[in-house]
């Protein structure tokens, strides 16, 4: 019996260029992905987001809004219910971050869609929360009650 995944990702904009992470996957080369993991038990996706951002990157962020639940399915069957974040960074902490994380960078969108082209994004959500990004689709953080 499947289950389905609860995961968050947040996209972290700057003067133009988009946080994002590049990751080991085991494959023969990394993916690259905004800031994201699975929300952990007794925990909500706020405090999920919050805590995947610091672990994968070092960075403290101010959330600023909800882009929406994201329903993926898997080539392999699985089900994936993605939280979409906006966020400001505020404070490059002194911290390590995930060992199957390889680097992080600040990319711009034509750069973070190149590697699209090159079948380089860890899945098509990463360009999708850009762009309803980009489009003003942002719901209040108070529309998830945890």
């Amino acid at each position: 019996m499947s289950h389905i995944r609860s995961t968050v990702a947040c996209v972290i904009q700057q003067n133009g260029r988009y946080l994002m992470v590049e990751e080991d996957r085991g494959g023969p080369a990394t993916v690259f992905n905004q800031p994201a993991g699975h929300v952990e038990p007794g925990e909500g996706p706020l405090a999920a987001i919050i805590r995947e951002v610091k672990e994968e990157t070092a960075w403290q962020v101010t959330l600023t809004g909800y882009l929406g639940l994201y329903v993926f399915h898997t080539p392999e069957g699985l089900t994936f219910h993605s939280h979409g974040f906006l966020a400001t960074p505020k404070t490059q902490l002194n911290t390590s971050i995930d060992s199957d994380i390889t680097a992080t960078h600040w990319l711009t969108q034509h750069e973070i869609a190149s590697l699209d082209t090159a079948q380089r994004l860890r899945s098509p959500l990463v360009l999708k929360r850009i762009h309803d990004a980009l489009s003003g689709r942002c719901y209040p953080l108070e529309v998830i009650q945890e």
